[in-house]
């Protein structure tokens, strides 16, 4: 077996979800929660250095998948050709125990009921047989993603299968590369003293900010989404979750 799977250029993201809506057109998947990949973004870092990060979640086909190990019914399985985790239908029970295992939560359901058969990512496999890329791939406006056989990938990226703020590689070695994204960097220096000396000359103006950390810090419920949750505890967090700022 060859194992095929994802690079995944964080750098280069701009959670357009231009892959979400590609993917679910070639699946022919109606609206809602079942999502075969998901685009998250979330805030990170506190005033003048806040930056909105994008992570893109499909199946990352793993070396060690949990989900398979664990179905009771023989369900999932990792295929032989392409090294694609997939789903059959005709034994899959809805028990949910492949996305309670899953530390990416790639299963997905379309309601909250228990009996619910899981879907994922397949890899594009009907596309591979015509050699022809995953379609997320191709769709991608940026370039951020490529494709191909992992040791080709990593011949050309590096072998970075961890990145900040997703579950560590190193218990079902995930079937993707990284590379992260570019930190800021503070081209004008900052000093939130200085702001505050600046703005309180402004008199008449009321008080608004009565001392640096009422600059700096802001409060956790004014913060739309201010760090990753790709495991969810209904369809409902998981549309909420993976919706961008647009909506």
């Amino acid at each position: 077996m060859t194992q095929y799977g994802f690079f995944f250029d964080q750098s280069r993201c701009t959670g357009c979800h231009t892959c979400t809506v590609a993917c679910k057109s070639y699946h022919q998947l109606s609206s809602g929660p079942i999502k075969y990949l998901r685009v998250y973004q979330y805030e990170k870092g506190s005033f003048p250095n806040v930056g909105i990060h994008v992570q893109w979640i499909p199946c990352y086909h793993c070396d060690v998948p949990e989900c398979v190990d664990i179905c009771p019914t023989g369900a999932m399985r990792k295929e032989q050709k392409y090294g694609a985790v997939v789903v059959d239908h005709d034994k899959c029970d809805g028990c949910r125990l492949c996305y309670e295992a899953c530390p990416y939560g790639a299963p997905v359901f379309g309601n909250d009921e228990t009996g619910d058969e899981a879907q994922k990512c397949d890899m594009c496999i009907g596309r591979l047989e015509r050699k022809e890329m995953p379609v997320c791939v191709l769709a991608c406006p940026l370039r951020a993603l490529d494709f191909g056989p992992m040791d080709q990938l990593i011949e050309i990226y590096g072998d970075r299968r961890d990145l900040e703020d997703l579950p560590g590689s190193e218990i079902t070695r995930p079937s993707v590369l990284f590379k992260p994204r570019k930190e800021k960097r503070n081209l004008v220096p900052y000093d939130s003293n200085k702001a505050l000396e600046l703005l309180m000359r402004r008199d008449p103006l009321p008080p608004v900010f009565t001392s640096p950390s009422d600059v700096i810090q802001v409060d956790e419920n004014m913060v739309g989404r201010n760090r990753l949750v790709i495991k969810h505890d209904s369809v409902e967090d998981l549309m909420a979750c993976t919706r961008n700022d647009e909506g």
